[in-house]
Parts: structure tokens; sequence; C-alpha cells
């Protein structure tokens, strides 16, 4: 699939959450759908985030308030474990990409679809304590053309939470210093295991 074109900003940031860490959260210990569920998810998308080279535009525009379609988001809960979730990231983000609803879970899934996850952190078989560079590392290892400046890895406290890749609106790999530069500041975290 070809993704559909946005306009208004520069990038994408396809940002991967991990579900163990936010289900440890205050948010996540209410979150049925995600985390008291039969489900163990792993890295889920938390959203595609039109980006620009300073900043990034939220909100946008009438359709902020539209709600999305079951019929529309059903086709996304397996890598998006919510319909809050799918609901929220259209509203804040999917309004600014300039592209329908339809299109935009579309470029979502295609932007998800075109990572390879590193199975060494993707399995969640146990904790583990690895260094920022490392998850890094693993994730350019399994994705050859991503580049050190074009991923960030963030942290909740001391565990891992997301892992946010750049991509262009064509959703090939990109450099984002910016975002690059948001990641986690301690030199290693810990990824919480799957139950």
């Amino acid at each position: 699939m070809q993704p559909a074109q946005g306009s208004g900003f520069d990038f994408y940031v396809l940002s991967l959450s991990w579900s163990p860490t936010f289900c440890q959260s205050e948010a996540g210990r209410n979150n049925r759908q995600q985390c008291n569920s039969n489900r163990n998810y792993g890295f889920v998308v938390h959203g595609l985030w039109p980006q620009n080279e300073k900043g990034y535009p939220q909100f946008c525009g009438k359709d902020r308030e539209e709600r999305v379609p079951d019929s529309l988001g059903r086709d996304m809960l397996d890598i998006m474990p919510s319909m809050g979730l799918i609901g929220h990231q259209w509203r804040k983000h999917g309004t600014c990409s300039g592209l329908t609803q339809e299109e935009y879970l579309q470029a979502t899934r295609a932007a998800y679809d075109r990572i390879k996850l590193p199975d060494d952190i993707a399995l969640g078989k146990s904790s583990k304590i690895r260094s920022i560079d490392d998850i890094e590392t693993a994730f350019i290892s399994a994705n050859p053309s991503m580049e050190k400046q074009g991923i960030a890895v963030t942290c909740e406290g001391r565990k891992m939470e997301e892992v946010r890749i750049c991509m262009t609106k064509d959703l090939t790999f990109r450099r984002c210093p910016e975002v690059d530069r948001q990641g986690c500041r301690a030199n290693d975290a810990e990824i919480t295991p799957i139950r």
C-alpha cells in the first residue's frame, strides 16, 4: 500500500509503546482493554504523529471532536489495543495529517508494518537491563536503513517506555535530531517482561 501524503507538517514519528511499562502505570492499571485482558501485549502503536522540524501540530481543525467508528477502529485493535487510544490519536494527531480517518489509520498500519521488531527485545520473556544504545542498535540491526539519529528510546523512570521512529511522509526512515534529543537521559533502562 502506498501511504497517502498528508500536508502541513514535515515528517511522522511512529511511537511504539512498551505495553508492560504502561500497564504498571496509574493510567495502565485502569485500562481494561490493554492491561487487564487475556492478550499480553509487548510493543503497541501509541500513535503516528505528524511532526515539524521544531515542534508538532495537535488537535487541528473541526475534525478534532469526531469519533472513530468501531467499523474502522476494530481492524486496528491488534496493534492499538483500545478504541479510546485510537480515538485520542485521531483527534490529537490524525486531524493534523491532512488525511481522512481511514487514510490516517491505513498510514498508521503501513508505518507499523514497515518496522521489523527485534526479537530479543519484542518477545519480552524476562526482565532485562539494556543500555539505550543497545536498544537502538537492536532496532537498527533489524531495520538496516534506520539511523541512530532517527530513533529515540523514552523512559518512565528507569523503565523503557517507548521507541520513537522518524519517517518521511512516504514512510521511509529519516533523521530527526529534535526527537532524538528528547530520548531517555539515563544510559540504560529496564525492559519489563510481558506477563
